[in-house]
């Protein structure tokens, strides 16, 4: 499983990138987690606001830091 949190290093999407990692590591899933902040990468997948988040190439949420429960949900 791939998980891309998309953002340009703010602190809402360095705070989705943290609850990814701990989302991954509390479900007991295998899971890389990546920061994906180059700009053409992340207008790629259509998100006109970030953070977002990618699971295995489907963009689950936009514009919100997601929670730990949230993202555990659609793992």
């Amino acid at each position: 499983m791939k998980i891309e949190v998309l953002g340009t290093g703010c602190s809402k999407c360095k705070s989705l990138y943290e609850n990814a990692k701990m989302a991954v590591q509390e479900s007991g899933k295998s899971a890389e987690v990546v920061k994906v902040e180059e700009i053409p990468k992340i207008m790629a997948y259509g998100v006109m606001s970030t953070p977002a988040l990618v699971v295995d190439g489907q963009v689950r949420f936009t514009g919100k830091v997601a929670s730990v429960a949230e993202i555990m949900g659609v793992l």
